[in-house]
């Protein structure tokens, strides 16, 4: 986790879902034991990752504490606000706004979109004098970051002009003085590397739903503010700049009624983006046309960043919402009056270099020896095998990412186990068909089942019924979703011990059958000798018995006989 880069990850609530990498416009994913980090270098912080994790462990930084601690500091701070703020607080006034920002204690709130205006006034006088060519424009930050690392043969096609948000900065301290701070509320998190990168214009970037966080924790809820009470933003209000939150809006804010030799074009979403960039710059030529591309990290612009709302961002009503206050006019005639042109330097991104033999490796530790075994399902995040491969020599992914390798295993280890256990093993569905089984299975009955087996390779499909006399445990089974056993079922000429077991209530068991006939024998066998030596032993007895007792009587009357003898010696 790294909590100094505009977007990281909440480690222990990351599940193995891999959701981001299949959005992530860079791949600046790693994934160690199962987890998601982002990669710095390689990032753009244009927040896809943010808006599209279902488990919400990507997080945007939170500065909120260096906000208060900003506002405690004695200076005077200002609130620059992003014009897509009409769209997330569209339940507000923005007056209301206005006022409950005061009352967190900013000495006054200004439109980003005044920056916007500057920025397209300096963007219409240079392209008024360009040479034809292709000409990129420089206002979203994550663009401008993409460009520099992923497309750096464009770097000079980049209109040299500072962002909005940089512009705005600098019209603010012209106004109100270099001591004040400044904080940017909006939907980006690009905005926070603006405010890292430009400490000395910007002092933190948030987002709306960091300020919607502050307001509620000082029980400020601006639709409780009077209309009298309402607060206007400094030091005027924005006209045409509130426009760029929308895809097309800053053409808008560049167009001469006049018509002139200046194409425009609008692109959205760095995938868009990437694939309208895939061609190098010199290979296109547009003849005497001037060719001016708004580009937007965002689909459909600001109004869906990575904090809007979900359930209404990008939305129709969300663009008229913004565009609600453009009268149609551009900033063609504005006067700039502050430098805002900036230098923007290439940062291109190398991939390690891998060889042939390299992939052919790395694709076989994923089970993938042959072209038909690379499925490019997209499990993994990544748009192929290939790139998959080349994400594991560059220790960005891990073995275990791959869907289609783990299901293999899982299915041999299954097949194994099943083809191997000393007893018949049988799965069966709802509708009381068999699904799998082992051949120790068909042995259980008779040599045709046997047969059928090996000629279809299993006995898929068939009736469970047909074979065995158990069905009453597994319909047992699928209801209670529990086990049932049964000892000692004869079954034909064989005695069975029959164990069912519940996969899916209602959908699926398992049946491990034993064929206990011989030791049913044996046993039999041991009980019948058990009989015959406890009937001998009995005969033995009572012949003893019978014997001695014959001995005995014999005894008794020689003993009478003696003992009356000497009774008449004695008399």
């Amino acid at each position: 986790m790294n909590l100094h880069f505009p977007v990281f990850t909440t480690e222990n609530i990351c599940h193995d879902c891999y959701k981001c990498i299949r959005h992530c416009p860079c791949k600046a994913i790693r994934i160690v034991d199962g987890r998601a980090g982002v990669i710095q270098e390689l990032c753009v912080a244009c927040g896809m990752c943010v808006k599209v994790c279902p488990a919400h462990a990507k997080k945007i930084r939170p500065d909120l504490a260096r906000a208060r601690y900003l506002l405690g500091s004695g200076k005077k701070v200002y609130a620059s606000l992003a014009p897509s703020f009409v769209s997330f607080f569209k339940q507000y006034e923005p007056g209301a706004l206005v006022a409950a920002l005061k009352r967190l204690g900013f000495a006054g709130v200004s439109e980003t979109a005044l920056g916007a205006q500057a920025v397209s006034a300096e963007t219409g006088a240079f392209l008024a004098q360009a040479k034809p060519g292709i000409y990129l424009s420089s206002a979203c930050p994550a663009v401008v970051d993409y460009v520099k690392k992923y497309a750096p043969a464009y770097v000079g096609n980049i209109t040299s002009v500072l962002s909005p948000l940089l512009s705005h900065a600098r019209l603010l301290r012209r106004e109100f003085g270099d001591d004040i701070g400044i904080v940017f509320f909006g939907p980006c998190a690009a905005k926070k590397n603006e405010a890292d990168r430009h400490a000395d214009l910007l002092d933190l970037a948030l987002t709306f739903d960091d300020l919607a966080e502050w307001l509620s924790a000082e029980n400020i809820d601006p639709a409780r503010i009077n209309a009298a009470d309402y607060a206007k933003m400094v030091p005027e209000t924005a006209r045409e700049g509130k426009i760029y939150a929308v895809e097309g809006g800053m053409n808008d804010t560049l167009r001469d009624p006049k018509g002139g030799d200046i194409r425009y074009h609008a692109v959205s979403g760095l995938h868009n983006l990437a694939r309208l960039l895939k061609d190098p710059p010199e290979k296109i030529d547009t003849g005497s046309c001037k060719l001016f591309i708004e580009c937007l990290a965002c689909s459909g612009g600001c109004v869906n960043g990575p904090v809007m709302p979900q359930n209404d961002a990008g939305t129709l009503s969300s663009i008229v919402q913004v565009a609600r206050g453009y009268d149609g006019t551009n900033s063609l005639a504005r006067t700039v009056d502050v430098p805002i042109d900036e230098r923007i330097i290439a940062e291109p991104q190398t991939d390690p270099e891998v060889t042939e033999e390299d992939i052919k490796n790395a694709l076989a530790s994923v089970g993938k020896f042959t072209p038909a075994d690379e499925l490019n399902c997209g499990g993994c995040g990544y748009f192929s095998c290939r790139d998959f491969a080349k994400a594991l020599l560059a220790n960005k992914a891990e073995v275990g990412m791959c869907v289609s390798h783990l299901r293999q295993l899982a299915q041999k280890k299954s097949n194994a186990l099943i083809r191997y256990i000393p007893a018949g093993v049988v799965i069966v569905d709802r509708h009381m068909k068999i699904v799998e089984c082992n051949r120790r299975f068909a042995e259980l009955f008779d040599e045709d089942t046997v047969l059928a087996y090996d000629s279809c390779g299993g006995l898929t499909g068939a009736e469970l019924g047909a074979f065995a006399d158990f069905s009453d445990l597994v319909a047992a089974a699928l209801i209670s979703g529990g086990e049932v056993e049964r000892h000692n079922q004869v079954c034909g000429d064989k005695i069975l011990n029959i164990s069912v077991f519940c996969i899916a209530q209602n959908q699926s068991v398992g049946a491990i059958i034993q064929d206990v006939t011989s030791l049913e024998l044996h046993r039999e066998q041991v009980s019948e000798k058990a009989r015959k030596v406890i009937q001998k032993n009995i005969i033995t007895c009572q012949k003893i018995a019978r014997d001695l007792g014959e001995h005995m009587a014999e005894t008794e009357i020689l003993l009478r006989e003696v003992a009356g003898s000497y009774t008449e010696i004695k008399k």
